[in-house]
């Protein structure tokens, strides 16, 4: 066996060996899943709103972020005829890739849990869930953001940012369309 033969047989291993050893993204957790666990019991709706211009520059100047479209994609929980809360899909670019976060809302319009439905970032970038339970019991003001209310994460800065501006965007859709 030549030289050349052996360092590409050990080429070959190498890689076939961290093939093995990189992390396999994780299943999300699916809508309904979430949605189940969020409003467990209640009777959930999809719908699809349309904001008008005018709710879309409300929206953006209560959350201090673009809402990149007027199509909206939520969910309804009713139990008995009676409001539980509301979900919204949030998607938006991290760094290069995508992250979908649903994000469920209590009848109050506060954020009862926040659930990743499709990171595409390396895994290493995504916020862990006990970093996504702060907000809870959150509502939009002047002290829901980064290094005020909201906690900074080492490692996942750009997810954090990213996280908070949905969260943000994603209440002042809900009061928006409930005004």
């Amino acid at each position: 066996m030549s030289h050349l033969d052996t360092a590409f047989s050990l080429l070959s291993l190498t890689l076939v060996l961290t093939m093995f050893s990189l992390p396999i993204a994780e299943a999300q957790t699916t809508r309904e899943e979430a949605l189940a666990q969020a409003y467990p019991g209640a009777d959930i709706q999809a719908e699809r709103v349309f904001l008008t211009e005018a709710q879309r520059s409300a929206a953006q100047a209560q959350s201090g972020s673009e809402v990149p479209s007027l199509l909206i994609a939520r969910y309804v929980a009713t139990e008995d005829g009676n409001l539980v809360g509301t979900a919204y899909v949030d998607t938006h670019v991290v760094r290069t890739k995508n992250e979908s976060l649903l994000i469920s809302l209590d009848a109050e319009g506060q954020v009862m849990r926040i659930e990743v439905t499709a990171f595409l970032e390396p895994l290493q970038y995504m916020v862990p869930e006990a970093w996504l339970a702060q907000y809870q019991g959150q509502a939009l003001n002047a002290d829901l953001n980064l290094n005020r209310t909201i906690r900074p994460i080492v490692g996942a800065t750009l997810t954090a940012r990213a996280t908070t501006t949905a969260v943000r965007r994603v209440l002042a859709i809900n009061a928006v369309l409930n005004d």
